[in-house]
C-alpha cells in the first residue's frame, strides 16, 4: 500500500556541477525536493520506488549506476545506498537525478528500486503500473520524477505555446491537491506536444494512490528556463 509520495522535477540542472555558474538559480527547487524527501522518510516505508520518464520503460535494481558524464561533468551516482552488484543498463537521466537527490539526502530508510516509464505509455497502463507497484501489504513510498511543459517562454526548449501555462497550472493543482482524477485525465497528446515529461509518471502515481487516502501539498511551482518544475509531497 502507498503510504507517501513525492513529486520532483528531473532536469540535470538540479545537479550543481551540471548547472555550473547557474546553480544558485535552482537552490529553491533543490530545497523543496529535500523537503519532499523528508516526507517520504518520515513515513517509514518498507521500500521506496522511484518512477521517472524515459524513452524506454524498464526496471532498475538498487545499486544501478547512473552518470552525468554526458553533460560534461565527472559525476556518477548509484540508485540507493549500495554498490553495484550485477551488470545492467545505466539509469535514464530522470532516475539518475533521483539517485542524486537521494544521495544528497542521505537516504537510508528503506531499499530502493527504479521504474523507468515510457513517456508514451497510455494513461490506463500507467494506472495499472501504479496499482501493481503499490499492491501488497508492504508500506511503499513513491518518488515520482517528471517535468511540466517545456514551452512556457520564447527561450524555452519547445518555444512558447499558449497552452503550456494552463497545462502546468492544472498539473500543479492536481499534485498539490492529490487529485487522482485530474492526474488521470491529463491529455497524453497535449503533454507530448508541450514536452511535459511528467505526464506518464504522474499518472502512475495516480494509479498507485487509489484508495490510499493521501493528502497533498505543493512545495514548488516555477518555470525557470521556460520549463515547468513542480514539487509536491503526499502523506
Amino acid at each position: 500500500m502507498l503510504v507517501a509520495a513525492a513529486a520532483c522535477p528531473c532536469p540535470p540542472l538540479l545537479v550543481p556541477e551540471v548547472a555550473a555558474g547557474a546553480a544558485p538559480e535552482l537552490d529553491a527547487a533543490r530545497a523543496a525536493c529535500a523537503d519532499a524527501l523528508g516526507v517520504l522518510a518520515a513515513a517509514r516505508p518498507d521500500r521506496l520506488v522511484v518512477v521517472g520518464p524515459a524513452e524506454r520503460g524498464g526496471r532498475h535494481p538498487q545499486g544501478a549506476p547512473g552518470s552525468f558524464r554526458g553533460f560534461g561533468v565527472d559525476v556518477d551516482v548509484t540508485l540507493g545506498p549500495a554498490a553495484r552488484t550485477a551488470p545492467g543498463p545505466e539509469l535514464p537521466v530522470s532516475l539518475a537525478v533521483a539517485a542524486w537527490l537521494l544521495e544528497r539526502s542521505g537516504w537510508a530508510q528503506a531499499p530502493v528500486e527504479g521504474v523507468a516509464v515510457d513517456t508514451a505509455l497510455p494513461a490506463e497502463r500507467c494506472a495499472g503500473l501504479g496499482a501493481e507497484i503499490a499492491g501488497g501489504s508492504d508500506r511503499v513510498a513513491l518518488l515520482v520524477m517528471g517535468d511540466g511543459s517545456a514551452c512556457r517562454t520564447l527561450k524555452a526548449p519547445g518555444y512558447l505555446d499558449e497552452r503550456a501555462a494552463p497545462f502546468d497550472t492544472g498539473a500543479a493543482r492536481a499534485l498539490g491537491g492529490a487529485d487522482l482524477g485530474a492526474l488521470a485525465a491529463l491529455d497524453a497528446g497535449l503533454a507530448r506536444e508541450l514536452q511535459a515529461s511528467g505526464r506518464a509518471p504522474w499518472q502512475v502515481l495516480a494509479g498507485a494512490a487509489e484508495g490510499a487516502g493521501l493528502d497533498g501539498t505543493l512545495l514548488y511551482d516555477e518555470a525557470p528556463y521556460g520549463v515547468g518544475y513542480l514539487v509536491a509531497a503526499w502523506s
